[in-house]
């Protein structure tokens, strides 16, 4: 029971402090960007440059990364690609996360989740290869279609898409005492997600408009708002994210899942 309680404590801090449209009642005359995009989207009034509290998602393919420089840019956290399916680890999760914790940007892993293996199989990958001291903040779960992948382009019913979701995410609770994150994209969204989840936190993909815009009544914790940004500290192009509340909901959210177990 202490583990459960533990485990929505994040969940009711998080929604009864901030909502997506908190900081819509902020009245300001103009709102520099906080990073450098090379393709850069009018999001209006909206502008993910209205949250205090900005992060990136990396994996391997971001290459060597000066993390003091990437601290120092403004990043207060980093979602790292951890694990693929059921047999896939990220050639960089093991240098990234001890590398962002020493930075002292808060971190998390990921899973890409991969629809023709079971989720039980993807479960015991993602605890076989990743420590609880990789867990600072909560777990990810990102959950897309992958119409380009070579080896599975399989697209389950929704009732199965959830089914499947719910296993994975109860095995990750259970073992790391905390609740996962859900990671997607519009379409996958609309397919398998509208009105299911909604005591999870969402992690948001949209480039080219609000979310409040393309997701149907969903409450969103994290918004993925551009794939072009740039980063001091990382070389290329990095998708940038902007969180829901403010730094005082966001140091009080960082203080209760950090500690959940």
């Amino acid at each position: 029971m202490r583990r459960l309680l533990l485990a929505l404590l994040p969940i009711a801090t998080l929604l009864s402090a901030c909502s997506s449209t908190d900081y819509d009642l902020v009245n300001t005359a103009s709102i520099p960007p906080r990073f450098h995009d090379t393709d850069p989207q009018d999001f209006g009034g909206r502008t993910p440059h209205r949250h205090s509290i900005h992060g990136i998602d990396i994996s391997k393919w971001n290459g060597n990364i000066d993390w003091a420089r990437v601290k120092n840019s403004g990043v207060s956290f980093a979602f790292i690609k951890a694990t693929e399916g059921k047999d896939r680890l990220d050639a960089r999760f093991n240098e990234y996360w001890p590398q962002a914790r020493a930075a002292g940007i808060a971190y998390a892993p990921y899973h890409f989740y991969y629809f023709c293996s079971t989720a039980d199989a993807q479960a015991d990958w993602f605890i076989a290869n990743v420590p609880r001291s990789a867990v600072h903040l909560p777990p990810v779960l990102d959950v897309e279609w992958n119409g380009e992948s070579k080896t599975c382009r399989y697209r389950p019913s929704p009732e199965t898409v959830r089914a499947e979701m719910k296993r994975f995410m109860d095995r990750l609770e259970a073992h790391y005492g905390k609740r996962p994150i859900i990671y997607t994209s519009v379409d996958f969204h609309r397919d398998n997600l509208v009105g299911a989840f909604n005591d999870y936190h969402f992690w948001v993909r949209s480039v080219a408009k609000h979310p409040k815009d393309i997701y149907v009544d969903r409450r969103w914790a994290f918004w993925q708002y551009t794939s072009t940004g740039v980063i001091p500290g990382i070389d290329g192009h990095t998708d940038i994210n902007a969180f829901a509340g403010s730094a005082k909901n966001w140091q009080k959210w960082v203080a209760a899942v950090s500690q959940a177990r």
